[in-house]
C-alpha cells in the first residue's frame, strides 16, 4: 500500500475483515463490526476507489453493498449464498479520504432464497441503498 493509501484507525467497534475472496481482498481492506443482527461493514475510500472525476465509483459501492447484504444473509440463514438480483439506488456522491459505513438486514428467508436490504453512508449522508435476492447454497441430499 502506497503512502497515499494509508488508512486511519477504523471507526469504533470495527475490526479488519479476513478470509475474504480475492476480489474483495483486492478492493479492500474491509472492516466489520460484530452485532447480534444484520451486518455492519466499512471501508476507507481511497483514490483508487474513485472514478475519473474524483467521485466514489458506483461499481465500488455496488460491490460493497453486494457483500454487505450477502453477509447479512449468511448471518440470518447460516449458509453461504450467491446473488440472484441486486438493485442499487445512488443517492449522493462521495469522495476519497473518508469512511464508508454500511448496514444491512434480512427481510425474509425461505427454504432456498433470502431477501435483504441495506445502505452505505459517508459523513452522515446516505450514498446508496440496495436490496437483493440471494440463493441459499444448502447442500441437497439425494
Amino acid at each position: 500500500m502506497s503512502r497515499d493509501e494509508e488508512i486511519p484507525p477504523a471507526p469504533p467497534g470495527f475490526v479488519a475483515s479476513t478470509g475474504r475472496g480475492p476480489f474483495t481482498t483486492h478492493n479492500g481492506p474491509l472492516f466489520h463490526r460484530e452485532s447480534a443482527e444484520g451486518a455492519h461493514q466499512a471501508f476507507f475510500a481511497l483514490a483508487r476507489h474513485c472514478n475519473g472525476v474524483g467521485l466514489l465509483h458506483g461499481g465500488m459501492l455496488s460491490a460493497f453493498l453486494d457483500g454487505l447484504l450477502s453477509s447479512a444473509v449468511g448471518r440470518a440463514s447460516g449458509v453461504a449464498s450467491v446473488t440472484v438480483h441486486l438493485s442499487v439506488d445512488f443517492l449522493d456522491m462521495g469522495r476519497a479520504n473518508d469512511w464508508v459505513l454500511g448496514d444491512a438486514s434480512v427481510t425474509r428467508v425461505t427454504r432456498d432464497m433470502a431477501f435483504a436490504e441495506g445502505d452505505a453512508r459517508m459523513a452522515g449522508r446516505t450514498l446508496a441503498r440496495a436490496s437483493g435476492v440471494f440463493r441459499l447454497m444448502r447442500r441437497h441430499t439425494a
